[in-house]
């Protein structure tokens, strides 16, 4: 199979929330999606950003959005996303019933649909979910925080999902979020993840198109058969 190059997505959470299309912006040329972080207090002890801000954000980039939906009750509130022009769409299986049903609804409506696993929950229950699914987004810390140290181990998740992917011949990214940098990255990608979300490590950097650039790089470099 082709290998797709590396995905690096940017996460606002870590951006200025004052200055946030500027700092949309900063990414802009560099970033291939924009990760959104959905909290509702709730489902994680976080309340951050809603559909208000990605409906307004939406006309200030090109970038396609990955909406991560870190909430109760996704059937809910997620088709509004993907209503709202984010390009992904993701839920967590552990806040949702009947993942397979709400993945075709977000299709439907016009978005990818993602499948996120959060660092306690087992990866094997889910395997035989992902041909319905566009993206898997496996935690590598546990989800409703930023700033987060980067836990090696649950890299096992990782590759067993490449496993399962590779032998079924899938079309599916698998995303990690969490602790994701300069030091880190390449230990994901060599897992076979393709995707990864950065916060701190871009939107802390001085240079935050350049932080990307070198991310992208380090993942390239890594990733197996790259």
């Amino acid at each position: 199979m082709t290998v797709p190059p590396p995905i690096v997505a940017p996460s606002i959470l870590a951006a200025d929330f004052a200055r946030l299309a500027e700092e949309v912006r900063a990414v802009e040329h560099a970033a291939d999606w924009l990760h959104v972080d959905v909290m509702d207090n709730h489902f994680v002890p976080n309340l951050t950003i809603g559909l208000p801000v990605v409906q307004s954000l939406r006309a200030a980039t090109e970038l396609p959005f990955d909406v991560h939906l870190m909430i109760e009750d996704p059937r809910r509130w997620a088709p509004g996303y993907a209503d709202a022009g984010a390009y992904n769409v993701t839920f967590h299986a552990e806040a949702c019933d009947d993942p397979v049903a709400l993945a075709k609804e977000l299709r439907s409506a016009g978005a990818k649909a993602g499948l996120a696993i959060d660092r306690d929950t087992p990866i094997e229950p889910y395997l035989e979910l992902l041909p319905s699914f566009d993206t898997l987004l496996i935690m590598t810390i546990k989800a409703g925080f930023g700033g987060q140290r980067f836990i090696p181990q649950l890299l096992e998740k990782v590759r067993t999902a490449r496993r399962h992917v590779d032998s079924g011949h899938l079309e599916l990214r698998i995303e990690v979020d969490g602790g994701i940098a300069a030091d880190t990255i390449e230990q994901a990608a060599a897992a076979g993840a393709d995707a990864f979300v950065a916060g701190t490590a871009v939107y802390g950097a001085d240079d935050p198109a350049e932080a990307v650039r070198r991310l992208r790089a380090l993942a390239e470099r890594a990733f197996p058969g790259a």
